[in-house]
């Protein structure tokens, strides 16, 4: 058994043999090592073929061995390969190390590359975790220490590692973080820089300061170990003291890019070459957009915006107040729950069952499978028609409604208008209690825009590489009718009616616009979602870890956002009617700034003369409020009776609805809501 594995292990040392020497002659000269560079560069277009960022890898001054101060190499070796002037390559106890802690602990919490295996991985390899992979990157590693001194391997590995940010090598990264070249780096500086190998972006002085003086307070502390340095030099070092470079501005477009770019993997064939991609995105739309959020976002709140065409081209997106303080996208990452703007698929569901705006439908306290919603002034109307429901977003209605379509059927329409999250069919669902995203929400209100067809988003239109070859170029998808017309017309109705008159009042533009406001439980989400002259915009505000923000209603910050960013976005549109056209009523034709400020949900109070009243908003729940979930999680519920949808698509089914039979007090033939019906209704005099 001994002499069969000796021989073995003979026939293998000689196969390694072989395979390093063989690596040997295929590797590059070092000074063509010097001179390849790492990374693809891509520059995104804006719609109007203005460069809106280059993407891809920044390149300080190569420096040679012995330009780079001593303290980077010590500090480099130091934390990332101490036995790196001993080792052939691999490092035998750094395997044997890291084997063992895998062994006591469960998992891998310790790396056994050297800086050759790390240099080999990243200028010959892939980082992908297999077996096949560490065999080669060894037979690579042993294959560089044959052919290149030492030093060679230590300059090529400091010129060429990725240090976060874009930035290769240590010029680069000192460049960016500190303002200067690497030649005359300070040992707090370099410790800086060489603790950012392990994870690029945790550690980045830019996005987290505090982690990247962690970090070099280990790499000194290794320096100290390993014998570079002494305990008064590494308390003189102060890592706390380095002063970092201003970052460059980043503006809200990089959220944008940053959504648009992964998309190419699904476009286009793997690219090595520079690549200049053409996107959808409006600088000037953009700008109104970013000012719009910085403008009207409450102090210590996030705020997220996006607009959209009805063919689902986005021309603006802001994810955030601060892309350098966070690139969290919350316009396409967070989930967060909508209030009463998904009331938008109750409604939808309604009317596609054979409901009508002007149906009378009555007010009242209900209580379904024991679950009581409220409305949020804790008041009720009584007899009133659905569209005056919608407008001021009464809770007890949509309970109605949903118990009568079903809240399968309200789901079913959200997941048919583009709604990709899970989605609950408790009775209180009808409220916005199933989490979201602020480009589906988007979508969506497109969608009836779009006169009920389907709209699909997108960013990229297309895609040049060398020589103008067009690898990609974006086509309109095939039609698809999600609702009929007249559906999506009596939906816009309604959406009109809660902007004319109902809690959607602060995002009149002074032409048509049709939207709905949506405020979560605490006012932990204001969301304000509308479209005018084809293009839809949606407005979410709020805190990211979800904690309440009194005053945050959809109808005030949200909704004056949109306002703000729509008045500029479609300035020079034309003004373009919906197909049912709803007339302000005469005492908003100026509103004031009392009007805008009335509650998000609830018919505001009025005055003798027919105005209304600013007036304090109650504590507790808002529209769409969430504590008011059955107690009862799991409780079964039990589909109601909903109208069927026809099975032929003939003329009647897509041609206009017939006109209601009793069209009831509430409603005129001009649209608008009877000053003195709605009066009567409510109880008040005059």
């Amino acid at each position: 058994m001994f002499k069969i594995l000796l021989a073995l292990a003979v026939a293998a040392l000689v196969a390694l043999l072989v395979a390093v020497f063989v690596t040997m002659g295929t590797l590059p000269s070092y000074e063509q090592l010097k001179t390849s560079q790492n990374g693809q560069m891509i520059r995104v277009h804006a719609a109007d073929g203005s460069v809106l960022v280059s993407l891809g890898p920044s390149y300080g001054q190569w420096l040679r061995s012995d330009q780079i101060p001593q303290v980077m190499k010590d500090a480099m070796v130091s934390v990332e390969d101490r036995r790196f002037y001993r080792h052939p390559g691999i490092d035998p106890i750094g395997i044997a190390r890291s084997l063992d802690v895998r062994v006591r602990r469960g998992r891998f919490t310790q790396g056994g590359s050297t800086i050759t295996q790390q240099l080999a991985r990243n200028v010959f390899l892939t980082n992908n975790k297999t077996f096949t992979r560490k065999v080669r990157e060894a037979i690579v590693a042993l294959a560089l220490e044959r052919k290149f001194s030492k030093d060679q391997i230590l300059e090529l590995y400091l010129n060429k590692v990725y240090f976060g940010g874009g930035s290769y090598g240590i010029d680069a990264a000192s460049r960016r973080f500190f303002g200067h070249g690497a030649d005359h780096l300070s040992l707090a500086e370099a410790a800086i820089v060489a603790g950012l190998v392990k994870a690029p972006s945790n550690y980045s002085p830019t996005a987290d300061a505090e982690a990247a003086v962690g970090r070099a307070g280990v790499v000194l502390d290794t320096m100290v170990a390993t014998g570079h340095i002494s305990r008064a030099q590494a308390e003189d070092a102060n890592p706390h003291a380095v002063r970092l470079a201003p970052a460059p501005r980043q503006n809200s477009v990089r959220y944008f890019t940053d959504w648009a770019l992964p998309q190419l993997d699904t476009l286009i064939d793997d690219q090595s070459e520079p690549l200049d991609v053409w996107t959808t995105l409006d600088p000037k739309m953009q700008r109104a957009a970013d000012a719009a959020i910085q403008r009207d976002t409450p102090k210590g709140l996030q705020g997220a915006l996006v607009a959209m065409e009805r063919d689902g081209s986005v021309r603006a997106m802001v994810g955030g107040r601060d892309y350098i303080s966070s690139i969290y996208n919350r316009a396409t990452q967070a989930v967060r729950q909508p209030g009463s703007s998904w009331k938008l698929f109750v409604y939808l569901a309604a009317i596609e069952g054979g409901h009508k705006p002007d149906e009378p439908i009555v007010d009242e306290p209900v209580t379904i499978d024991g679950w009581s919603p409220r409305n949020d002034e804790r008041t009720y109307s009584g007899q009133i028609n659905i569209r005056t429901a919608f407008a001021f977003s009464l809770n007890t209605v949509a309970a109605k409604l949903g118990q009568i379509v079903g809240f399968d059927t309200v789901a079913d329409m959200a997941r048919r208008f583009g709604i990709t999250t899970p989605i609950d069919t408790h009775p209180s669902m009808v409220l916005g209690t199933s989490d979201v995203r602020l480009i589906d929400m988007v979508r969506a209100f497109a969608e009836v825009d779009n006169q009920g067809g389907m709209v699909v988003p997108y960013a990229i239109t297309k895609v040049v590489g060398p020589e103008d070859r067009i690898l990609y170029q974006h086509t309109a998808p095939e039609p698809r009718v999600l609702v009929a017309p007249w559906v999506a017309a009596e939906m816009t109705d309604l959406l009109q009616t809660a902007v004319n008159t109902g809690t959607g009042r602060a995002a009149q533009i002074g032409r048509p616009v049709a939207g709905k406001t949506g405020t979560t439980s605490t006012n932990r989400d204001g969301w304000f979602l509308g479209f005018s002259s084809g293009l839809t915009t949606g407005v979410w505000m709020g805190r990211d870890d979800a904690k309440p923000n009194p005053g945050l209603y959809g109808g005030r910050a949200p909704a004056r956002a949109f306002a703000d960013f729509m008045g500029q976005a479609v300035a020079n549109r034309p003004i373009v009617p919906f197909q049912t056209s709803v007339t302000l009523p005469e005492w908003q034709l100026e509103p004031d700034d009392e009007a805008y400020g009335a509650p998000d949900n609830g018919i505001p109070t009025l005055d003798e003369n027919g105005n209304p009243v600013a007036q304090d908003r109650p504590s507790g729940g808002a529209d769409g409020d969430p504590g008011q979930a059955p107690s009862d999680p799991d409780a079964v519920q039990v589909r109601r009776g909903s109208r069927p949808m026809p099975q032929t698509q003939d003329d009647d089914w897509f041609g206009p609805p017939p006109p209601p039979t009793s069209p009831g007090p509430q409603a005129r033939d001009d649209g608008r809501l009877d000053r003195r019906w709605l009066d009567k209704a409510l109880g008040r005099n005059g």
